[in-house]
């Protein structure tokens, strides 16, 4: 950014969390770009004690004023049920807890700047992580006039240490210290770690690093039975009880965390080229997507189930890649919403020692009916039917053998042909 670019901004909103490192980017910003700093917190779950005492902290850090919203339905309603929704999982494991707050954080940090007439926001995402795209895709999104700061492309902090080092020197209040070993983060869907002993995939995750559940060895040694309903693929109640959208993942995360459910690692491919690896902690959410399937599986005709396999793995993409607000991901979203109506129903699950196991599942909109499948039943399903549709559907494996093409992998004699061939 050039000299004068800086000079023309008077005013930044600052995605504020009261960490070590948006805590030292308050002066940062003051010193360097001699502009007004605002600070936003949102709300999404991360824990009462990450919120304590932030607005004075914000305060004696240099900041005019902090603004807070508390985005936790909005987070449940809008970013995580549609994940649900669409069974949107990254790399096979990942379900996506930091990536899908980022967005729902950046939307309300451009909101914030419109409502303190800001030129500019600024966020404390590293040059290395995915952060820094998905803050700054949904700031380009929403409002491309705004400026956008990115102190740690620009500052000579390069360490916790020179961090530390730099809050003593301007009296900013941070409570870090040298010997923090994990990288952490979050929310009412998850809690994240990296760092430490985790930079080696070698290492075994160490039991005293989790925090939200217990080890499948320590659980309960009875299962313990929950059941969830859905209204159009939606979680609307657990065990009986009607439930907002947030106090649903709550109230999982806490059945699921004291039966050791929901553990994740998983060394994954970064959109900025590297590989890094994570632990995961996502309890209600393992338990929500589990459920989620099999009513699905009960209601949901074969292709339309296929396609939307098909349509998860993009959708997870974009999702990790900071792609929420684009054409494709409110197609997807669309295309999801219309396969939902059926997906109306109930399911028991069994929860044991780091386990799901499926104990029931019921819905007026199931496709499959006992009579049906049963195999003595002629009215249906005529397996004298069989014969021709297997010779329908076999017809190019018969054609490619009868051309005298290899099968892959097998190594025989090939047959004699001959008396299939025409004079």
């Amino acid at each position: 950014m050039s000299a004068k670019e800086k000079t023309d901004i008077k005013k930044v909103v600052l995605a504020y969390s009261g960490g070590l490192d948006t805590s030292v980017i308050v002066p940062w910003l003051k010193e360097n770009y001699g502009c007004e700093v605002v600070c936003f917190c949102a709300n999404v779950g991360q824990g009462d004690q990450d919120l304590d005492g932030l607005e004075q902290k914000a305060i004696q850090s240099g900041a005019s004023q902090l603004i807070t919203r508390d985005l936790r339905e909005e987070f449940a309603r809008d970013y995580l049920f549609p994940l649900i929704k669409l069974g949107a999982v990254y790399e096979r494991k990942y379900l996506l807890g930091t990536s899908v707050a980022r967005p729902l954080i950046a939307k309300h940090l451009v909101d914030v700047a419109h409502q303190v007439s800001a030129d500019a926001v600024a966020h404390g995402a590293t040059g290395k992580g995915n952060d820094q795209v998905r803050f700054e895709l949904t700031v380009m999104a929403l409002d491309p006039r705004l400026k956008i700061i990115a102190p740690w492309r620009e500052w000579d902090i390069r360490s916790r240490e020179d961090a530390i080092a730099y809050a003593a020197k301007h009296n900013v209040p941070v409570t870090a210290t040298v010997k923090s070993i994990y990288s952490r983060d979050a929310n009412l869907w998850h809690l994240s770690h990296e760092g430490g002993l985790l930079e080696d995939p070698w290492n075994e995750p160490e039991e005293s690093m989790f925090q939200i559940s217990t080890s499948p060895e320590s659980a309960p040694e009875t299962p313990e039975y929950v059941e969830i309903e859905f209204r159009s693929g939606e979680p609307v109640a657990v065990n009986g009880e009607k439930l907002s959208p947030a106090r649903i993942v709550e109230v999982l995360n806490a059945i699921g965390g004291a039966n050791g459910i929901g553990r994740v690692d998983l060394v994954e491919n970064r959109l900025v080229g590297m590989k890094s690896r994570g632990v995961y902690e996502t309890p209600g959410g393992a338990i929500l997507m589990f459920a989620h399937n099999e009513l699905e599986a009960l209601v949901l005709d074969r292709q339309t189930l296929n396609f939307k396999q098909v349509a998860a793995l993009k959708y997870a993409e974009l999702t990790y890649d900071g792609l929420w607000f684009t054409p494709l991901h409110e197609a997807i979203d669309a295309f999801t919403d219309n396969t939902q109506g059926p997906v109306t129903g109930k399911v028991k699950l069994k929860l044991y020692k780091g386990n799901i196991i499926s104990a029931g599942v019921k819905s007026p909109f199931s496709l499959y009916r006992e009579d049906f499948a049963t195999f003595g039943q002629e009215d249906v399903y005529d397996q004298g039917d069989a014969e021709g549709f297997i010779r329908l559907f076999g017809l190019s494996l018969k054609v490619r053998a009868l051309n005298g093409l290899p099968v892959s992998g097998l190594n025989m004699p090939k047959p004699d042909y001959s008396r299939f061939k025409r004079d």
